[in-house]
């Protein structure tokens, strides 16, 4: 039993503790995120022209804080660049690196043991938590046990004014904000914008541009009464707020969703107290923003995990970076595979699918921008430098001077002037990427389901479809492929268009020539690096029959060339081609004394001088069958 004079002593000790941590409580930093989805820094504060004094409010905490010039986000794209942002690294290291992943009971993926979000630890730590808008993570985790509280207002912070220390986001609709409301007075003219080299400079491409104005200063708007909302309630005295954006500008065909400088870099900005951080500075280095993640928890006076990429932008022992690594996986249903890495001058992009053009299918398909430079590419009207970027086959390697080409125009892999810098970006990405990438092997086939199949942003049309479709006619083409492509899927014609950007060697391969075999949109085109090469299409079950009576080839070839057609290794036929820089269609008619049944391989061996450039339209076998 306690006697009178022990619990007076225990209730002044509770009483001092209380007070202890009231007073630690209140003099940890609140902080607010202001997470703008789709943004590019077209700010007044970043110099931009045409928004020069109408971005006030952005410029504002410039110019009261500290303004990050090059700041690089983790992913092109939404859900993995939040994903990351909540855990500190990059979401390719925990397997939350396919957009849109981790949405069904059967696709669900969990953080490796141990591993906590940002505002789970703030909240663990005595914060006050909450999230006002958009999460979108790509796994499995606890709301209850992430944030604290609902907000119902973005602007209106009085709910908070006993909730202090507090770590909150608000996301903004950013690139995405509906901008017809915006006076007329407000709004950009499209014909005095500047249009980013890597875009056709036309009217379409203007009126993009121009939105994208529009919508930051109407995000602008937003964050003006998110401040002054914060100064009503007084907390103003102790809140450190920051504004920067998950990735670059949507309605943009080259930023968002691209491993790209416009894709990656984004607005970020910092103020607060005098304490925390420094007033009126602007920085240079290079930035990644899950450093603001680490920078977060070191305000709070939190110590990082052990997992965390970042460094505490503001700390003593701050290192500046020599890169900043970035990754592009599937997106909606659009699969791909890019890493990228950003140096001080230059940005390296290694493309691991080279099977498919840079403007795959994707969500954007139906949006008059993208119609209108598929129309130009189609009309032959598209500069030589756009057919190339959005149309021409993939390279492997692409490194651009990002210093003089932001726009990533003139790609110097391949100039031997730039071939010590080359290796020393490819050193780094693989340093970078030694540290672990799950994207190095395919999703499983209930998340390529999930993404790919009757979704309301497409379909899937990569070949990573095809491992789970069924191929009725035996063409090599799944029904479903051929159905999206416009094709029949019940004809059992061999017949190979090279017209799909998602899937453009349509499953055919060599292993006698090192080039690529995808070309420009609607073309296989492969070099000779001997005096033969062969080209193969496997996976085929047609019944090849009496009515079958030729192979057509639509080509062309810089030399002389015989073509020989085989089928399962037995020659079906052979042609003669002149060299011509026009397309010419041969036709092989077809042996049948030679051979009959079932054609479950096809090849082409073309005969001719070494380095001979070969481009094929289509190849198609003819027959008197109908249907066929």
């Amino acid at each position: 039993m306690f006697g009178k004079r022990s619990i007076a002593l225990v209730s002044v000790m509770l009483f001092l503790i209380g007070c202890l941590t009231k007073s630690y409580a209140q003099e940890q930093p609140n902080i607010i995120w202001i997470y703008a989805e789709d943004t590019s820094p077209w700010m007044g504060c970043y110099g931009d022209v045409i928004n020069a004094n109408s971005t006030p409010n952005i410029d504002a905490i410039a110019e009261q804080g500290v303004l990050f010039k090059r700041a690089f986000a983790p992913a092109p794209v939404c859900s993995p660049s939040r994903s990351a942002m909540m855990l500190g690294l990059s979401a390719i290291r925990f397997g939350a690196h396919e957009h849109r992943s981790s949405r069904t009971k059967d696709t669900r993926i969990y953080l490796p043991e141990g591993y906590k979000l940002l505002p789970q630890i703030m909240k663990e730590h005595g914060y006050t938590t909450f999230n006002n808008g958009k999460t979108d993570y790509n796994f499995v985790w606890d709301p209850a046990a992430v944030y604290s509280i609902k907000t119902g207002s973005k602007t209106d912070f009085t709910q908070l004014i006993d909730k202090q220390p507090f770590f909150g986001q608000i996301q903004t609709r950013g690139g995405k904000n509906n901008t017809d409301k915006l006076a007329e007075s407000r709004k950009v003219n499209p014909a005095a914008v500047r249009v980013p080299a890597d875009y056709p400079n036309n009217d379409v491409f203007k009126k993009v541009v121009a939105q994208h104005y529009d919508a930051i200063r109407v995000d602008d708007d937003l964050i003006g009464k998110i401040l002054t909302g914060i100064k009503e309630a007084g907390l103003d005295k102790n809140t450190i707020v920051v504004y920067f954006s998950d990735h670059g500008a949507n309605n943009l065909l080259r930023h968002k969703q691209m491993a790209t400088e416009g894709g990656l870099h984004v607005p970020f900005m910092v103020m607060g107290p005098d304490k925390y951080v420094p007033k009126n500075k602007v920085r240079t280095d290079l930035v990644n923003t899950l450093d603001l993640t680490a920078t977060t928890l070191a305000w709070a006076g939190i110590e990082l995990p052990t997992w965390y990429e970042g460094q505490n932008l503001f700390g003593g022992d701050l290192e500046k970076k020599t890169y900043v690594g970035a990754h592009k996986d599937r997106l909606d249903h659009t699969i791909d595979r890019v890493r990228s890495i950003r140096t001080d001058r230059f940005r390296y992009v290694r493309n691991y699918k080279s099977d498919r053009i840079f403007l795959q299918p994707q969500y954007r398909d139906k949006m008059y921008y993208t119609k209108n430079i598929h129309e130009l590419y189609k009309n032959g009207k598209l500069s030589d430098i756009h057919k190339q970027i959005y149309f021409g086959e993939r390279p492997l390697e692409e490194l651009y001077d990002v210093s003089v080409d932001p726009a990533m125009i003139n790609n110097l892999a391949k100039d031997p002037a730039f071939k010590a810098d080359l290796q020393v970006h490819r050193d780094l990405l693989e340093a970078w990427l030694s540290k672990g990438d799950l994207g190095v092997g395919e999703e499983s086939i209930a998340s390529l389901k999930n993404n790919g199949e009757g979704r309301v942003w497409g379909e899937g049309v990569n070949v990573e479809y095809e491992a789970y479709r069924t191929d009725t006619d035996g063409d090599g083409l799944s029904d479903k492929w051929e159905t999206l492509n416009k094709r029949n899927p019940n004809d059992g014609m061999l017949y190979f268009d090279f017209d799909c950007g998602g899937w453009q060697t349509e499953g055919w391969t060599s292993k006698d020539i090192k080039s690529n075999l995808a070309g420009f949109l609607g073309f296989l085109d492969f070099d000779l690096d001997k005096n033969k090469g062969t080209i193969h299409r496997e996976g085929l079950k047609i019944n090849a029959t009496e009515n079958d009576k030729s192979i057509k080839l639509k080509l062309r070839s810089s030399k002389n060339l015989q073509i020989t057609a085989l089928a399962n290794n037995f020659e079906l036929g052979r042609i003669e081609l002149q060299r011509d820089n026009k397309f010419k269609t041969v036709e092989i008619t077809l042996d049948h004394s030679n051979w009959k049944g079932e054609i479950n391989a096809l090849s082409f061996t073309f005969r001719g001088n070494k380095g001979a450039q070969i481009e094929v339209d289509f190849i198609k076998m003819e027959s008197t069958k109908p249907n066929r």
